[in-house]
Parts: structure tokens; sequence; C-alpha cells
């Protein structure tokens, strides 16, 4: 199974965001944080949040771009803990255990989109406001390992 892992080609995301995701740590779309968002929202670092930022989640911060890496189950057990935890936190879940259906169901779709590409394939999110709500499109960067290895870093970083 792959997921993906936020990347840094450079410090923009720390001018961008307001909360930049560490380098190496696994992302999904995150969507979800937008859905009740208005044109009146979008300002500032938040627009760039909502435009191009793949949510991190350890830090719960934003990414520009991700890189396509494997997964272990154990890990993504882990990480499906840690989202519902914050769904109980900032959105108002009512327990772990009712919010973890949900916070696979997003893991699963980001590995869906991981895996038809190759690993270290960076990936891009672009979101708009439409009248339907929020719609989302994916762009894949294929990048030659070696140049990737040399700019970027990106993997278990504990």
């Amino acid at each position: 199974m792959k997921l993906a892992r936020a990347i840094h080609l450079d410090d923009s995301d720390r001018n961008v965001f307001f909360s930049p995701a560490r380098t190496g740590e696994w992302c999904l779309s995150g969507g979800f944080e937008f859905s009740d968002w208005t044109e009146a929202d979008l300002v500032g670092k938040a627009r760039q949040a909502f435009a191009n930022g793949w949510l991190g989640l350890e830090t719960f911060g934003r990414a520009t771009f991700v890189a396509v890496t494997p997964v272990s189950e154990t890990e993504f057990a882990s990480l499906a803990a840690r989202l519902a935890q914050h769904f109980v936190d900032v959105y108002g879940a009512p327990s772990v255990a009712a919010a973890r259906g949900v916070a696979e169901e997003e893991l699963r779709y980001m590995a869906e989109l991981c895996e038809e590409h190759a690993e270290n394939t960076l990936l891009a999110v672009q979101r708009e406001l439409t009248a339907e709500g929020v719609r989302e499109s994916y762009r894949a960067i294929t990048v030659p390992e070696a140049e990737l290895d040399l700019v970027a870093v990106h993997g278990d970083m504990h």
C-alpha cells in the first residue's frame, strides 16, 4: 500500500501557509477542512491552504507537494487512530471509535490516489469552490529518483 509524505523543494511553504507540514510527515488531501467554507474564507494564507495544501497527519499543517511512498499496515492503523482523534478534538466527533471509519475512509481514498503512481512521484492538489462545493483535482509530477534525492528529503524522519 502507498500513501504520501510531505516534501519540500524550497522554503515557500513556510511563507504561504499559517502552519506548514513537517518534511516527511504522512499527508492526505484534507479537503474536509474546507467543506463549509465560502468565498469570504478564501483570503491570504487560508486561501493558499485551500487552493493547494495537502494536510499533514502529524502537525495538521499544510504542504504544497507530497511524494508517493510505501506505508505499512501498522503505520496505516496508527494514522487512522491519529486522524480519528483529530476529528474528535477539532470537529467534535463524539468519540475516536465513532470517527475511526471516516478516518480510515479518508486514508483509503489517499491510498487509492497514490496506488497508480510509482514511488517518489510528486503529487499536487488544486481546489476550487463551486456551487456544488469544493472540487479537488490532482497532478502527478514524475521526477527521476536521482534528482529528487538531490533536492528533497522524504521518508521516515523518526
